[in-house]
């Protein structure tokens, strides 16, 4: 159980794991009761949209972190990241980000990059 607020509502993916719905079968008795009715096809909503980047925005983000380049957090956490300390860098990102979630981003997007730049490296030397 979760705190007063806490949500009891359906966890991501929980639908997956339901029993499909038997369709209706015009009887007004029974397990699946009701009027025969075909589902309406509704357009897709704004908010469905909502966290998706734009192409313009991901360009734009790129373009600033070539530029900016790294914050001293995310610096300190590659360097944990190359000695082989994931579980530190994790706590040293989740300090700064405030979630746990956060910090398992951050880290999976250091790391990323960290592995970006060792084959852009291994692929100057072999030239």
């Amino acid at each position: 159980m979760r705190g007063f607020f806490g949500g009891g509502g359906l966890e991501k993916g929980s639908e997956e794991e339901m029993a499909p719905k038997q369709p209706n079968s015009g009887l007004f008795v029974g397990l699946n009761k009701g009027h025969v009715v075909t589902p309406k096809e509704l357009a897709p909503r704004p908010s469905d949209r909502k966290g998706k980047t734009s192409k313009r925005v991901h360009f734009v983000r790129s373009l600033i972190r070539e530029v900016a380049g790294f914050a001293p957090y995310e610096k300190r956490i590659t360097e944990l990241l190359k000695v082989g300390k994931d579980k530190r860098a994790l706590k040293v990102a989740k300090r700064k980000l405030g979630t746990h979630k956060r910090a398992k981003k951050k880290r999976e997007e250091m790391a990323s990059a960290l592995r970006k730049m060792r084959a852009a490296a291994g692929g100057d030397k072999k030239k």
